[in-house]
Order: structure tokens, then sequence, then C-alpha cells
């Protein structure tokens, strides 16, 4: 309840706009014991980033790509993660913010919840690889940093593409549009050609 209650001021406000009383009381708890199990807002808001990457990561793992064909299941994986940026602003919002604060608050252990996902990228690409269907290779990094980077950008700049480009972006059917492109950018630039 306290994470949770934390990751929604902090998603909203930022680090430096969040405060510990608003946290305490959405959560229900004495402010005090924030502080007791977390020195402070900046302790607070390192075990929110950790728990928001240990979700994502631990919701890639229940997609259970292995049981799929590679091509199959490296769909499956792209459109996860665009749709899971749609489903979670609050978690475009705390990496921006992260981002803007140089990555400091995130600790030693965020790294190894994250491997996972490289580690499903690398099983997959090479099931794909074995099977002729994708390019031999390609650096898992770099695939899960394109297909985060294509979702995460449109998402965090969502309201400002809006504005450029004079399209409303946020809305259907161009949500269901980018997802369709970069599904297919993904896949296209890892298959045989």
């Amino acid at each position: 309840m306290l994470l949770e209650a934390a990751r929604e001021v902090f998603a909203a406000h930022g680090l430096e706009g969040a405060r510990v009383d608003d946290i305490a009381r959405r959560a229900g708890v004495n402010k005090q014991l924030v502080y007791h199990y977390f020195d402070n807002k900046d302790g607070l808001y390192a075990a929110v980033l950790e728990h928001v990457y240990g979700e994502i990561r631990r919701r890639e793992q229940e997609l259970d790509l292995s049981r799929y064909p590679a091509e199959e299941a490296m769909r499956r994986l792209v459109e996860f993660s665009f749709d899971y940026l749609a489903e979670h602003p609050d978690f475009v919002s705390l990496l921006a913010d992260e981002n803007a604060h140089g990555g400091r608050h995130l600790q030693t252990r965020v790294e190894e919840v994250n491997r996972p996902i490289v580690d499903l990228i690398r099983d997959t690409l090479s099931r794909g690889e074995e099977n002729g269907v994708f390019r031999k290779g390609l650096d898992p990094l770099h695939v899960y940093l394109s297909i985060a980077g294509m979702a995460y950008f449109y998402f965090a700049n969502i309201h400002t593409l809006s504005r450029i480009f004079n399209r409303t972006l946020a809305e259907e059917p161009a949500v269901s549009e980018r997802r369709a492109h970069i599904v297919d950018f993904v896949l296209n630039s890892i298959r045989i050609r």
C-alpha cells in the first residue's frame, strides 16, 4: 500500500514535488514509519523505482514466451511492451523523472531485476536463428533498447508530438496505428531478409 501510494505521488509530482506527508496520508500510515523503513524520501523513491521495474519484469516472465515460435514470441513481447506503457503512464513519468536525476536513485539490485528481459530476448533471438527466421548476430540488449525506446518515446512525448503534428496521438486509432507500426518495424528489423 505504501509503495503504491508513493508511486502515485512520485509519478504525479516527481521526486522534488512529492511530499512524504501526502504519501503517508494516502497509504494510511504514520510518516515516521516511512522514515523508519526508507530513511528518507530518496530511499522511498529508490524503492518505488525498484518496485515498478520488478513489476514489469514479472509481467514479461508471465508471458511464457518459450512456448511460442520465436516470431510469435517476439511479436507478443513487443505488443506487451507497448501496451504496458499505454496502460501505465505513471511508469513513463517515473522513468522520465529519474532520468532527470541522472539515474542516481537506481540501486544495484535494479540491474539484477532487469537482466531477465535481456536473457528473454537472447533466448527468443537464438530460437529464431536456429529456425532460420531471425538474422544472426543481433545484440539482445540493442533489440530491447529499440523496442523500449520506440514505445517510451511515443508515450513520454505524446502531448508535444500531438501538438507539433496537429494529431490526437493519445486517442484511438492513433495509438493502435503506432502499436502496429512498432511491431512491424521490430519484426522486419530482425527477420532474415
